[in-house]
């Protein structure tokens, strides 16, 4: 039960904005793709924030209308919590809720290689649950 089994069943693709894109362009992004967060990376690959559904909303609040054209790198959350391949999926799901979170980049030798959402995690954990009870089922009556 590793991050790497969770990126095999979902992929591998992130979605990614550079520091100076706007709000709106975060938004629309995040609207076309049906997305919860876009990873924010420096022109060499690298995180340089996460910027979600929540961080637009309160960008919106602060500044009204005008936030839509505020660079994404004055809203993103710049300190990104990230995760592993090799990282369980007990350890992700309690980071997650203790950091109240939803979304984690998958890194791997400094550089992003996938992302995971709490959605990913609940899909992923339902389905084990739902083969280990088959198999019990299996196994009482045979």
């Amino acid at each position: 039960m590793t991050v790497a089994q969770i990126l095999k069943g979902k992929g591998r693709d992130i979605v990614t904005l550079s520091p100076d894109a706007t709000i709106a362009d975060a938004s629309r992004t995040l609207a076309e793709k049906r997305i919860g967060a876009v990873l924010i990376t420096n022109k060499n690959g690298s995180i340089a924030g996460i910027l979600s559904e929540r961080d637009i909303v309160r960008a919106l609040a602060k500044a009204s209308a005008e936030g839509f054209e505020h660079p994404v790198s004055k809203h993103m959350t710049a300190k990104v919590e990230t995760v592993h391949e090799q990282d369980t999926i007990p350890h992700i799901m309690e980071r997650m809720t203790a950091g109240k979170f939803r979304h984690m980049p998958v890194v791997e030798n400094g550089l992003p290689v996938g992302i995971v959402s709490i959605g990913d995690v609940v899909k992923f954990r339902l389905a084990e649950m739902e083969a280990e009870a088959k198999a019990m089922r299996e196994y009482i009556t045979a």
